[in-house]
């Protein structure tokens, strides 16, 4: 069944059967082509931290100390976040008062669909795309240290990724979809809300596989 269009939903990413990032999303559409979500500034989200305050850009997750999901804000642009079927990265377009402000890709597994959202694992490497379709990649040394760690990825898998984020490259230089200017002028529903997360959303356990 889809996700009707204004239901919040979940957006999570786990690793190692650890929750790393829980976020609530407005449904915008569900269909053949994606799930289109929405999440904007001052919205409530949790990201995973240590004791020592270390999140995952600091240590990979064995290193962690006593990590939990710590409650925050989004910050920065709002988003609309775009997630075709069976596709190992998300799209998302950053918004500020003054409209669009450009693309990120989010290299990611392909995303799981359940009753109250969905989920993925994050693949650390990331692009960015400003609006005149220039790009270039974001947390590049993350990546190349997470490379063997226990819950990552392998060096071939390290490969499959980063192809992947030249693929998208090559389309956004081309300024082919999704980078042709779809989405761009979009603006959400007046009466949609700063998003939180629901009662419970910390005791929704991960799906056997």
């Amino acid at each position: 069944m889809p996700f009707a269009r204004g239901q919040v939903i979940l957006r999570r990413y786990f690793r190692l059967d650890t929750y790393t990032w829980v976020q609530p999303m407005r449904v915008v559409s569900d269909d053949a082509a994606g799930l289109l979500l929405w999440h904007p500034v001052g919205s409530q989200c949790a990201r995973l931290v240590d004791e020592n305050g270390r999140n995952l850009h600091d240590v990979p997750l064995g290193e962690m100390r006593r990590p939990r999901l710590a409650l925050t804000a989004w910050r920065g642009n709002d988003i609309l976040v775009f997630m075709p079927p069976d596709t190992a990265y998300s799209l998302w377009w950053f918004f500020n008062d003054a409209g669009f402000t450009g693309w990120y890709v989010n290299l990611e597994d392909p995303h799981q669909r359940h009753e109250w959202g969905v989920e993925t694992t994050d693949a650390v490497l990331d692009l960015v795309v400003a609006p005149d379709r220039q790009w270039r990649w974001k947390d590049e040394d993350e990546f190349a240290a997470r490379i063997g760690h226990a819950g990552y990825f392998s060096s071939a898998q390290a490969m499959a990724i980063r192809a992947e984020g030249e693929r998208l490259a090559n389309l956004a230089e081309k300024g082919a979809y999704p980078f042709d200017g779809t989405h761009t002028d979009f603006r959400p529903d007046p009466s949609w809300p700063t998003l939180r997360l629901p009662s419970g959303w910390d005791q929704i356990r991960r799906a056997e596989a």
